[in-house]
């Protein structure tokens, strides 16, 4: 009977500490989760801005090259396009192969026109993709 009564006591005592342990641990993996999977989360939106900012500096870019090559007096140099280089360059390192595509498909219709003789108002018309006349 005192056999009994002992290995009573030692298993209740057994399963407390168990049922501590095991609460314990799923306590500490929950945590240990969370926390993991919120610094993936900051990374993620550090990235984002990052990517969002230099996608926005490489569109000023071409649009201040676009807006350099309509004016006939703007002087036209390979060093005006560096900067634009550059942010493409970065675009490299960061994007998507559709990204990508579409950057350099834009840096190379920007160059061509950029180095491409000066247009009239009407054959600027004719190229644009509204076909609509520039407002005066």
């Amino acid at each position: 009977m005192d056999n009994l009564r002992i290995a009573m006591t030692i298993v209740s005592v057994m399963a407390g500490v168990l049922g501590s342990l095991v609460g314990g641990s799923a306590t500490v993996a929950t945590a240990w989760i969370t926390r993991r999977r919120s610094l993936r989360r900051e990374l993620m939106s550090g990235d984002m801005r990052q990517r969002e900012k230099l996608y926005g500096d490489f569109i000023a870019a071409m649009r201040e090259a676009s807006r350099r090559r309509l004016h006939p007096h703007a002087r036209r140099s390979r060093r005006n396009c560096s900067h634009s280089m550059r942010l493409s360059n970065r675009i490299r390192l960061t994007a998507s192969p559709p990204v990508l595509a579409e950057a350099e498909h834009l840096l190379s219709r920007i160059a061509d026109q950029y180095f491409s003789r000066n247009l009239t108002a009407a054959r600027r018309c004719a190229n644009s993709p509204t076909r609509q006349a520039p407002i005066r």
